[in-house]
């Protein structure tokens, strides 16, 4: 059984589009939110595993998904509210429960084919559908409940963002790690061929090495959903990746630097006739300001302020 928050809303602890997975044989994993509402699904999902294999009807195995039908729960997370989660934080989510069975192991192998290469593909789940294939739009996100029993749930495969870092020293290395786990597809750009640092590099999906930062334009299209950190060499490679970037669209454009440095590099860019307003929404001194020195804590204040503006919408 494959459970998929299908949406969400409030402070729900499942949002939309996490997974969990639950066998017959009692392995779980994923998560739709932890909790009582958790431990409560994964039960109802176990119940109803068993009574399909306790007592399967003609047609065998291949037929379970027909069998038993799919369906959407609503989970409100309030007490004493019609369809209460048993949590109270307030919020609500939509559980889709769909059971697999064998003809789904195609779309499943194609879902981790596509994980694995980096592939953009559609996940669709409905009553009677569960598939993955390349995109149909450029919307392939979405989710229609025409009833409890009738839904379609459309999902684009993969990283949610992409975070560009340009440079790839020892901060680039431990924030590739950290953001790594955060859903982000990671794309790192360094001018240095034998940076030992790109070496031990597993974190990010691409690593480009380019001849200079003035062609780094060239590889960055305007994107106002993309996140881009700037952790150069040092301040006069910094001040030519900003010149190149600075009229293109970003969800957020950070700059590694101390304090004097950024205030005396801003202050040359105005100098030289950027534009004010441009050179405002730079994010500079980088990250949430928590007094960090390392590499790895320095890699925390950067996550955490990106998350700050991931997740103001």
């Amino acid at each position: 059984m494959i459970l998929v928050v299908a949406e969400s809303s409030g402070s729900s602890p499942g949002r939309k589009g996490y997974k969990m997975a639950v066998a017959a044989d009692g392995e779980l994993v994923g998560s739709i939110g932890g909790g009582i509402m958790e431990v409560n699904l994964v039960e109802q999902s176990r119940e109803i595993l068993g009574a399909w294999a306790a007592a399967p009807p003609h047609g065998g195995i291949a037929n379970a998904a027909e069998r038993t039908p799919s369906f959407l729960l609503p989970q409100v997370h309030q007490k004493n509210a019609p369809n209460s989660s048993g949590m109270i934080c307030s919020g609500r989510q939509t559980v889709i429960f769909k059971l697999l069975a064998p003809q789904d192991l195609n779309a499943v192998q194609a879902a981790e084919d596509a994980l694995l290469n980096g592939r953009r593909d559609e996940l669709t789940i409905a009553p009677s559908l569960f598939a993955v294939g390349p995109p149909k739009g450029e919307d392939a996100a979405g989710f229609e409940k025409f009833s409890d029993a009738d839904f379609l749930y459309r999902e684009r495969l993969g990283p949610a963002d992409d975070l560009y870092i340009i440079g790839g020293g020892h901060c680039a290395l431990a924030l590739s790690e950290l953001m790594s786990k955060l859903d982000f597809h990671i794309h790192l750009f360094d001018d240095r061929p034998n940076l030992n640092t790109l070496e031990k590099n597993r974190f990010a999906d691409e690593i480009t090495v380019i001849e200079s930062y003035d062609e780094i334009a060239d590889h960055m299209p305007s994107r106002p959903e993309a996140y881009v950190v700037v952790m150069t060499l040092g301040y006069l490679t910094d001040a030519v990746v900003i010149k190149k970037l600075l009229d293109k669209e970003f969800k957020y454009f950070g700059v590694l630097g101390s304090k004097a440095k950024m205030a005396t590099l801003l202050r040359q860019l105005k100098q030289e006739g950027y534009p004010e307003e441009k050179l405002n929404q730079l994010h500079t001194p980088i990250g949430i300001p928590i007094n960090s020195h390392t590499p790895e804590e320095i890699a925390v204040s950067i996550a955490a302020e990106i998350i700050v503006i991931k997740n103001a919408d």
